[in-house]
């Protein structure tokens, strides 16, 4: 009989396909993923159908798109949808189960079909009291002390991480993945996630991370100038964020993001390590991959929630399935996350159950397109991938982008309007309206795109630092 596989999937927060050293990025120190790109398959053309955090996770570990799992906005109340999830279809073929970091689901303490959780949720005591990383720390002396850096969850001004460097929440992850890797059944095969919050703000590497980066001159996110107009209200709204910060602090916050990633980058050395020090290396599937991306200044944006390559497109890097993927490969092939479920099942020979939508990476078909969607309010968008274009639709104003990627990768022109790109057009925009349900159905009426009028752009005061978190001992009272 022949032996069982293990899987170790790594799951980051924020990590564009660009972030990878070996993809392009010259800046970026990643020499853990460029080796492992060698070592694997890289599947450059992954994305997030619905780049926002809870939405992308729900993919991920259920294999079902934004309409069938029913969530394409963030609604952290929302229970998981009642089918068998990954882990809970590796538990039911024997395997040990076992999550460390960041799940994002509700309840906050559903194991969705892990054996066990070690939760890290950055700070979100009002979904269900303290994560099990605010336990240690408080076991530590530090309780309630993880966000006295006074940097907010989803702000870009950046500092050195306050507290001793073994309780960072990325050193504290990977020393509790290793823990799991060394107490195992030896037994049985296992399912290991490693779920990394960050690279996602608040951005507070480690110093000697910091300091890799300290030199870094502009980088071509901050250098690019797309040619595309942004008066629009809609665009006026998606930069507003980022016209907060001059140009003293992006440069910062980029060299802090990068300096977080290679915090990660250099934790998989020691995951790798353990695995080959417990005879486990060559019997372990290793999954590199990220919920979405993060715009980090690219066409004056930040975070995730629209469909540019900086936010939608998402490294994947399997490694390990030598008889099944060519090792030191790179595939063009159009994925997402929801093919992950079925393609680490089948490399297991494990039963795909029958909700799954998502394709096995291990047959040869391929996907003519993929559709994505985001949000219902006025920032709402909508994705049709196909080939070298991408369409992305915006109902606030009803506006149209065509991005050639062969010609154009980094998106400055909008080929919309332009001669020679009709067809194309033609031929996604009726993709895009195949793909529309619910209310996004009134956007399209008596044969034209209308969209839909939310009026001005008006800008927003933010009284809560965009979720700026404060001393967690003892903890804040839960959200009603």
């Amino acid at each position: 009989m022949t032996e069982k596989k293990n899987v170790l999937m790594i799951c980051t927060d924020h990590w564009s396909a660009n972030h990878v050293g070996a993809w392009g990025n010259e800046h970026i120190v990643t020499p853990t993923l460029d080796e492992l790109a060698r070592g694997g398959v890289s599947f450059q053309n992954c994305y997030s159908t619905c780049p926002v955090c809870i939405p992308s996770r729900r993919s991920l570990m259920t294999g079902l798109f934004p309409k069938s799992h029913g969530d394409r906005e963030y609604q952290d109340r929302l229970p998981m949808p009642e089918v068998p999830t990954l882990a809970e279809c590796f538990r039911k073929e024997g395997y040990q189960t076992m999550a460390v970091g960041k799940l994002h689901v509700y309840p906050k303490r559903n194991r969705i079909g892990f054996d066990d959780v070690l939760l890290v949720e950055e700070g979100r005591c009002d979904l269900g009291g303290p994560d099990d990383y605010e336990i240690w720390l408080g076991e530590e002396g530090c309780g309630g002390e993880a966000f006295l850096h006074g940097m907010g969850n989803n702000t870009y001004f950046t500092r050195p991480w306050h507290l001793h460097e073994k309780m960072h929440p990325t050193s504290w992850i990977t020393r509790q993945m290793m823990k799991q890797v060394a107490r195992r059944d030896p037994t049985r095969p296992f399912f290991f996630y490693c779920s990394y919050p960050s690279p996602h703000p608040p951005l507070v590497p480690l110093p000697v991370f910091w300091d890799m980066y300290r030199g870094m001159e502009k980088t071509p996110s901050l250098s690019c100038r797309d040619e595309w107009d942004k008066s629009a209200p809609v665009f006026r709204s998606l930069c507003e964020h980022a016209k907060k910060y001059g140009e003293r602090e992006r440069i910062r916050a980029i060299q802090a993001f990068y300096g977080e990633c290679t915090h990660i980058d250099y934790s998989i050395r020691l995951l790798i390590g353990s695995l080959r020090e417990h005879g486990l290396l060559e019997s372990t599937i290793l999954v590199f991959t990220s919920d979405h991306g993060e715009m980090l200044f690219s066409h004056e944006m930040l975070g995730k929630r629209s469909f540019y390559e900086e936010s939608a497109r998402i490294p994947l890097i399997i490694v390990g399935a030598k008889e099944e993927l060519p090792r030191g490969s790179s595939s063009d092939r159009l994925v997402c996350l929801e093919d992950l479920m079925p393609t680490l099942l089948s490399l297991c020979r494990l039963p795909v159950p029958p909700h799954v939508q998502g394709e096995s990476l291990l047959e040869e078909g391929k996907r003519e397109y993929l559709y994505g969607e985001i949000g219902e309010d006025k920032n709402a968008s909508r994705m049709i991938r196909m080939g070298d274009y991408k369409l992305i639709y915006y109902p606030w104003g009803s506006h149209f982008q065509l991005f050639d990627l062969k010609r154009d990768p980094k998106e400055q022109k909008n080929y919309i309007e332009k001669a020679g790109y009709t067809r194309i057009a033609r031929r996604m925009k009726a993709l895009l309206k195949e793909n529309l349900y619910g209310s996004d159905t009134e956007w399209y009426k008596d044969g034209s795109w209308t969209g839909r009028d939310w009026g001005e752009y008006r800008p927003r005061y933010d009284a809560g630092l965009m979720n700026q978190r404060g001393l967690h001992w003892p903890l804040p009272p839960a959200k009603s």
